[in-house]
């Protein structure tokens, strides 16, 4: 009988490391590894000797940067999508591509299934797998962290110890960390109690702003239809822009995050994020727009930001909304070109100047000075025809949302003590 082939996305830490042993003992299976490079750091050293030293049967590791921030960072910026307001989604928009390039593998290697290291409590495990149904919806999906023995990463790192095997998480410094050039995500540990404050050790990419240099560092970043291009004038790639920018701001004290966020799954949690480079691209191109789109199409994007950031979060990347909200954000963004500079202080974005040849705003019409042109004699009809529906609505129903103004028993016992006094 010819053995099972299963094609594993492993990053080597330490969950990866141990599913690829579970997986060849418990289902006899031949494991095949796969690793995305998308701009991480740490984990990619030693990678590819670790797969081949734990026995796997197939090893690949494929370069996916370029396309990382072309086909999924640069839309996500576009769109102005952060979950919930604050958090970026560097791990939510890797987990698509890596995806993909499993069901890729797993097609050209005749595996029958795919596996993953998400937990059951995770955002992960929604991810990979819509993601597989989309791509490869006949292959089957092993999720070993949801079946498995293990109650915790102590009695993981025990397994290892047992077997010989060699990984970076240890008791004292438990951290599940996921990386790469969009941001860093660290959990577990200390940090399961919000009410503790991160350990220094806790982060990875960035100086706490405190220890940040006591001068401000400036950089104009240049955009091109919502995407950067350029760097203080210079012309950089994709991933050569977020690398440097990812130092610059990392070295400010730019780009932390201690959220506790809403999961997929039902459960809050509490995670630590870094990300200098979408944090400081996000704030840019936020000011870029202002100058240059009008106020009916911006308020709206708002709210396609909103509803983008939760596909993402929610892991339906490749799905026809996806597509269609795609569409209307290349369209709105054909006039946000232009460059924006921004200090970086001690953890702090600041605007330092905008410029657009597509600017919206006219001097003119915003001075307050002897430039002033605007029709100050429009407005009294403006004005009128604005307001005339309230009062209306006013004349025929009495006030409205106004229980302590004119006329009411507070505002009149508030008059008598004035005139007492």
């Amino acid at each position: 009988m010819n053995k099972e082939r299963i094609a594993l996305a492993f990053s080597g830490g330490l969950d990866t490391t141990v599913i690829l042993k579970w997986l060849e003992e418990h289902y006899n299976a031949d494991v095949i590894t796969v690793t995305g490079d998308l701009g991480q750091q740490k984990e990619l050293i030693g990678v590819e000797a670790k797969a081949h030293q734990l026995g796997a049967a197939g090893v690949y590791i494929l370069d996916l940067k370029e396309e990382f921030a072309k086909e999924y960072i640069f839309p996500a910026l576009k769109s102005g999508a952060l979950y919930e307001g604050s958090y970026p989604m560097a791990t939510a928009l890797g987990r698509p591509l890596l995806a993909k390039v499993l069901a890729e593998v797993a097609r050209l290697e005749h595996c029958t299934a795919v596996a993953h290291g998400c937990t059951g409590k995770g955002n992960d495990q929604i991810r990979f797998e819509a993601g597989i149904a989309a791509l490869a919806p006949d292959v089957k999906v092993i999720a070993p962290v949801r079946e498995w023995e293990f109650r915790s990463r102590e009695e993981e790192i025990a397994y290892c110890e047992r077997r010989g095997i060699t990984v970076s998480a240890t008791k004292a410094s438990p951290y599940s960390i996921d990386e790469n050039m969009w941001g860093t995500s660290i959990e577990c540990g200390a940090l399961e109690d919000p009410r503790i404050e991160p350990p220094a050790d806790a982060y990875q990419r960035t100086v706490a702003p405190e220890l940040a240099p006591d001068v401000a560092t400036s950089v104009q970043i240049e955009f091109k239809h919502g995407e950067p291009i350029a760097l203080d004038g210079e012309k950089l790639s994709p991933v050569e822009l977020i690398q440097a920018l990812n130092a610059l701001a990392g070295a400010n004290g730019i780009g932390r995050l201690d959220l506790v966020e809403n999961r997929l799954v039902g459960i809050k949690s509490r995670e630590i994020y870094e990300a200098p480079a979408a944090l400081t691209l996000h704030f840019a191109l936020r000011e870029l727009e202002r100058l240059t789109l009008d106020k009916a199409t911006s308020h709206y994007k708002a709210k396609i930001a909103l509803d983008y950031a939760d596909l993402i979060y929610n892991g339906l990347w490749f799905t026809p909304l996806r597509t269609a909200f795609d569409a209307f954000v290349s369209d709105v963004m054909k006039p946000v070109t232009g460059f924006v500079t921004v200090k970086l202080f001690k953890g702090s974005l600041t605007v330092q100047e905008r410029w657009s040849p597509n600017s919206l705003y006219d001097l003119s019409l915003a001075s307050y000075t002897e430039l002033d042109k605007f029709d100050h004699a429009a407005s009294e009809g403006f004005s009128k025809i604005y307001s005339l529906p309230i009062k209306t609505y006013a004349k025929v129903n009495g006030e409205v949302g106004n229980p302590h103004g004119v006329g009411s028993k507070v505002f009149e016992a508030f008059a008598q003590t004035l005139l007492q006094h």
